[in-house]
């Protein structure tokens, strides 16, 4: 771990002060908590749940772990987190598996989206067991489950899968209560006030 590092620089530098390593040597067993994989559910109807979860993957993959973004429904369009990752080397990779926007698709443009959403979800169950990965991030999978393109149950087999260790991260909205009711940490994003209802359009840097 990078923090542990810095505190063995430190224990160096104080012990040659004639610091008591005995005590640091406890108080760092209390700084270095044991690793629990959480799981972890973005969703409400207001902006922010994807940008959350890419937040808290550039912490992880900071503190020197490993972490997997798969989108469910983005597609066909270049973010700016896709460009971002792109620098930030293996251990920092996001995958693009959808179709683009799911809302008001024709009838004939929903089959591919459903077998694009149930490869996501095979790849997903094969990355989770993996053991590559510290972190993945299921991006939009709750939209996926909205729109009827997987099964909940489905996604459920996937949290009971999850090895101990592995930080799983669900977004999108509409959550289902299954889900909420296994996640150990739940955020819901309310919408008070967006500029695009103010007439605003997406901006760069903001919306992609």
């Amino acid at each position: 771990m990078r923090d542990a590092s810095r505190q063995d620089k430190w224990l160096a530098s104080e012990k040659n002060a004639g610091y008591n390593t005995n005590k640091y040597k406890k108080e760092r067993m209390n700084y270095m908590p044991e690793t629990k994989g959480l799981i972890i559910v973005n969703t409400g109807n207001g902006k922010g749940k994807t940008t959350a979860a890419l937040g808290l993957g550039l912490r992880a993959w900071g503190q020197g772990l490993r972490v997997l973004v798969l989108q469910f429904i983005k597609g066909n369009w270049k973010y700016g987190e896709l460009q971002a990752a792109e620098r930030m080397g293996a251990d920092f990779v996001i995958r693009q598996l959808g179709e683009g926007f799911v809302r008001n698709i024709k009838d004939d443009d929903r089959a591919d989206h459903k077998a694009a959403a149930e490869h996501a979800l095979r790849d997903a169950k094969t990355e989770i067991m993996s053991g590559k990965w510290d972190m993945i991030i299921l991006d939009e999978i709750n939209y996926a489950i909205m729109f009827g393109l997987i099964q909940v149950d489905e996604v459920l087999q996937l949290l009971a899968m999850k090895p101990e260790s592995l930080h799983l991260v669900l977004t999108g909205r509409e959550a289902r209560q299954e889900i909420i009711d296994k996640a150990d940490l739940v955020t819901e994003m309310k919408e008070i006030k967006h500029p695009l209802k103010q007439g605003i359009k997406a901006q760069k840097g903001i919306e992609y």
